[in-house]
């Protein structure tokens, strides 16, 4: 399942990174990074906390190994573009479950998600981003705008030390 989303509105921050030197808008991501990242890990704790509620839904036995594995990470940009993206999702490193058996966690997520022939679906992913989408825009562009504020203000500091 994949679902992306661009944050438009955002002009003058935009204009205002491209203005600043290289040393605060570098590879490592810069503001923008740590402001996605946050986002991010809002996002997955609310992924986690409806995904929780699925499983309680289902009636079955958790160890909680699941829910461990819904992150947040940086993924590769997009592509053709400069930019950054972050990620909510499963990571695939297999868990032993309640029952004693290996289990893909991957698998698990999809069957809870989407449900099979077997299972009716109990979704967590999606509608943690319908429910909190705006939220975490919200939550990117205020800190995006915190965090540059920061930076300008510490360039002028540097700036009139050196003149």
């Amino acid at each position: 399942m994949k679902v992306e989303f661009n944050i438009t509105g955002v002009d003058g921050i935009v204009q205002t990174l491209k203005s600043l030197p290289e040393e605060v808008v570098s590879k490592r991501g810069g503001p923008v990074k740590l402001s996605l990242a946050k986002g991010a890990r809002y996002l997955r704790d609310r992924a986690r906390e409806n995904l929780r509620r699925s499983i309680a839904i289902g009636g079955s036995r958790s160890t909680g190994e699941l829910e461990k594995r819904v992150i947040a990470s940086r993924g590769k940009k997009p592509f053709g573009t400069k930019g950054e993206r972050y990620l909510v999702r499963v990571k695939r490193r297999d868990y032993i479950n309640a029952d004693g058996v290996r289990t893909n966690p991957l698998m698990t997520a999809n069957l809870l998600e989407y449900g099979s022939q077997h299972q009716p679906a109990t979704p967590w992913l999606r509608p943690a981003l319908t429910e909190n989408g705006q939220a975490v825009v919200t939550l990117v562009v205020d800190d995006l705008k915190k965090r540059i504020d920061r930076a300008v203000a510490q360039l002028a500091s540097q700036n009139k030390a050196r003149g």
